[in-house]
């Protein structure tokens, strides 16, 4: 099974690449961003790991579940840049149940891992399927955001923007799908991730409330400067 990891992770990898290197040949700086951002987030689970064992003397492991379903976000997600998203009309569906399930997945890990080990917090499994699917839904409504910031900012400076934006009904059915995501690994009790979160319990609380302060705030935020922007 390490040996599937390693490969499967290997050969995303190379997609990403590839699919960077062709919007670099084609002149597609969306895809160029995308790209880059997509490898990096792909290789944060290694980087993250060394610094922090060499830097600070802390032993963490993400295993090798997390960076695979990073690189497969990507892959799906620079494949939906270069055309795909356009073409094929499940795409954007696809790559928005497999991103809220990797997001939905970690929130539900580390509930599940404060429960363990948290004598005083008491959460019922059906506390923690709704968090879990209203944290995802969250994330999913402040990316929608993030779309519409980087669609003005590129109408601003007249160049393609990095994200595409294709309007109210495209916005609901990505939530739509963000919630099938979530909803997938709570049916299943996706649990991948424990192992991961359990190695600094003490951690899970406090990341999950800033989180959480995280997306509100940044969708006030983003919704005010696209407000804003808009009345310009």
């Amino acid at each position: 099974m390490l040996v599937f990891y390693q490969v499967a992770y290997a050969v995303l990898l190379a997609g990403i690449s590839a699919t960077l290197l062709v919007g670099r040949k084609t002149d597609n700086f969306a895809a160029v961003v995308n790209g880059a951002a997509s490898l990096a987030l792909a290789l944060s689970p290694i980087a993250v790991e060394f610094g922090l064992g060499v830097g600070m003397g802390v032993d963490v492991t993400f295993g090798q579940a997390l960076p695979l379903w990073l690189a497969l976000a990507g892959f799906l997600h620079m494949v939906g840049m270069l055309g795909w998203y356009d073409s094929v009309w499940w795409w954007d569906h696809l790559t928005h149940t497999v991103s809220a399930g990797l997001v939905a997945a970690l929130v539900f890990a580390g509930l599940h891992t404060l429960v363990r080990h948290s004598p005083n917090v008491q959460l019922s499994a059906a506390y923690i399927a709704v968090f879990t699917l209203l944290f995802t839904l969250g994330i999913g409504v402040l990316w929608e955001f993030v779309e519409l910031v980087a669609r003005e900012v590129g109408e601003r400076i007249g160049h393609p923007p990095v994200l595409h934006h294709y309007g109210l009904r495209d916005t609901a059915l990505d939530l739509l799908f963000d919630c099938v995501g979530a909803l997938l690994v709570i049916a299943l009790d996706i649990r991948t991730f424990v192992p991961v979160t359990e190695q600094r319990p003490e951690l899970v609380e406090p990341v999950l409330v800033a989180l959480v302060i995280g997306i509100v705030g940044g969708s006030i935020v983003l919704a005010l400067l696209v407000a804003v922007e808009q009345r310009e």
